[in-house]
């Protein structure tokens, strides 16, 4: 039994070297933007640890795809620093190709981040300043539709009109008819593509799909509290609960009820998708984080409280 032990080590050793070269960039980076978070301004904190988780996990998708897919070397740059999504296999795989995107994607790219620009603006200053929390809610609508729909998207569109395969990280959530439909394959699938491979996949044959595909959401909602709460200094496991309701929410949808209620499919499963998705809204972006960051960066950008 030693022996086996003995001859199994350097095998483990080297695979431990190599998941710790993989993660740990995240850890520094993380750790590093939460200690300068002591002296910045909260909005100022917030970009600086979302772009530390952004490019620290970008880092560990990189590295595990490297090795096995065939690529030139300033695809690897490109991916790391130039390209929101995860899916390093499907960027820097040189063999894909897909065809260059028609002039409709690029028209409405443009008017969804025109729409973003005019909500923060426009319509956010002139928000009554009594009422402080719809102002917020407003230029984070516009921020959203900015970055995530706009900028990301006409990125995307960008990298499709040289030959590489890439999809927007945000493929029309609206016409989701059900919840795991609208988390699984229509929002932000930057983080479904690094949480399916290096999530789900590992703990699905440990714990089961269902119970792996919770813990997916419960992640989920710990980044949210590093970008979210941390920098508000407040609302702690508000987004963990918010994204424990989403998991729950999948679990009850696949269930025989869920089943037998047609939550799946049709006018019930847009129904209940919203229910769930955007009833407790609040408790992702909770009071603490539009107060005490949204609101301070609108007035940044000349849309804050008292603009006008």
């Amino acid at each position: 039994m030693w022996a086996a032990a003995t001859t199994r080590t350097p095998a483990s050793l080297g695979r431990g070297v190599l998941s710790a070269v993989s993660w740990s960039p995240l850890v520094f980076l993380v750790a590093i933007a939460a200690a300068l978070g002591r002296i910045l301004q909260p909005w100022v904190f917030m970009w600086l640890i979302c772009i530390a988780i952004f490019a620290g996990l970008k880092w560990v998708t990189w590295w595990k795809t490297r090795a096995r897919v065939p690529h030139a070397g300033w695809r690897s740059v490109a991916y790391l620093v130039a390209w929101p999504g995860m899916d390093a296999e499907g960027f820097l795989d040189g063999r894909r190709a897909g065809p260059a995107p028609g002039w409709r994607a690029w028209l409405a790219a443009l008017l969804k981040t025109a729409t973003g620009v005019a909500l923060i603006g426009l319509v956010a200053r002139r928000v009554p300043s009594s009422w402080e929390l719809l102002q917020g809610w407003v230029g984070m609508v516009g921020l959203v539709l900015v970055l995530h729909f706009g900028v990301f998207e006409l990125v995307a569109l960008s990298w499709q009109s040289v030959g590489i395969e890439v999809v927007p990280i945000m493929d029309h959530p609206l016409r989701s008819t059900s919840l795991g439909e609208f988390w699984g394959s229509r929002w932000n699938l930057g983080f479904r593509e690094f949480a399916h491979d290096l999530i789900f996949r590992p703990l699905q044959s440990v714990v089961g799909p269902g119970a792996a595909g919770f813990l997916v959401f419960v992640v989920s909602g710990l980044i949210h509290e590093l970008a979210i709460s941390l920098p508000a200094r407040g609302g702690y496991g508000l987004p963990t609960l918010y994204f424990a309701l989403q998991g729950a929410g999948v679990a009850v949808e696949r269930s025989g009820v869920g089943k037998h209620l047609g939550l799946r499919r049709g006018v019930r499963g847009v129904l209940f998708t919203c229910a769930v998705t955007a009833g407790p809204l609040f408790l992702l972006f909770h009071p603490w984080f539009v107060r005490r960051v949204i609101l301070p960066f609108l007035a940044q950008l000349g849309a804050g409280v008292g603009a006008v």
